[in-house]
């Protein structure tokens, strides 16, 4: 199967337990998840149901203990930690709850800081395009500690769309914010989403938020709870 033609994610039948103290913790046991090219799909469930760790197995931030993760159709067991960088790089963004901006760049640099890594000799000019996107073109140059947590938050975005990638991986992207930040973070993230054609992958606790995908997977105990729901 080409990249092409390839879903964006496929897991089947995954599972991941970690060591601890008291012995072995089931995190995830037997997941089948798909998300399709364009495709908006909330996680949700309480907490410690999985879905942080989901997203974690399915970027190939963590190996799972056990079955399939298919990122465009390639098998994440089949590359090492260089190859799975490879994969995602261009392909494969991420935003998080923690906006993990480097501190000591500006918000223009830290957007333009992925599209330098793929070799984009215009990273600047697309940094600053993007940055106009989300509303924060005056603010270019202001680092990290002179923005609001909104602000910050809409520069990490901008900095996961930059690149265009086909799959966006957001974990509680609005969970240090407040309601009105919130409100305009993830207006702008569907926004966005729907404009470069990216699958999202949307982990949030927020069912209005959660709603506003095509489809919800809800998880309990690591498993999938109910699938192919709205989740209004």
């Amino acid at each position: 199967m080409s990249d092409a033609a390839a879903d964006p994610l496929v897991m089947d039948n995954v599972s991941l337990t970690l060591p601890s103290a008291a012995g072995p913790v089931e995190i995830l046991r037997g997941l089948d998840v798909r998300v399709r090219q364009g495709e908006r799909v909330a996680l949700v469930g309480p907490s410690g149901s999985g879905k942080s760790s989901l997203i974690a197995v399915a970027a190939g931030l963590e190996r799972p203990s056990g079955g399939v993760v298919e990122l465009f159709g390639r098998n994440l067991a089949t590359l090492d930690e260089d190859g799975r960088a490879r994969l995602r790089r261009g392909k494969v963004s991420l935003v998080f709850q923690s906006f993990h901006l480097l501190p000591n760049m500006t918000a223009e640099e830290n957007v333009a800081a992925p599209l330098e890594i793929a070799g984009r000799r215009d990273a600047g000019e697309i940094a600053h395009e993007w940055l106009e996107r989300v509303g924060l073109s005056g603010r270019a140059r202001h680092y990290p500690h002179q923005l609001s947590g909104g602000e910050q938050q809409r520069v990490a975005l901008a900095r996961a769309l930059a690149p265009r990638p086909a799959l966006l991986f957001a974990d509680e992207p609005t969970g240090n914010l407040d309601a009105a930040n919130a409100a305009h973070v993830a207006a702008l993230m569907f926004d966005l989403v729907a404009e470069t054609g990216a699958a999202l992958v949307l982990v949030t606790h927020d069912e209005v938020l959660a709603a506003r995908a095509d489809r919800a997977v809800r998880l309990r105990d690591g498993r999938v709870a109910q699938e192919g729901f709205r989740a209004a």
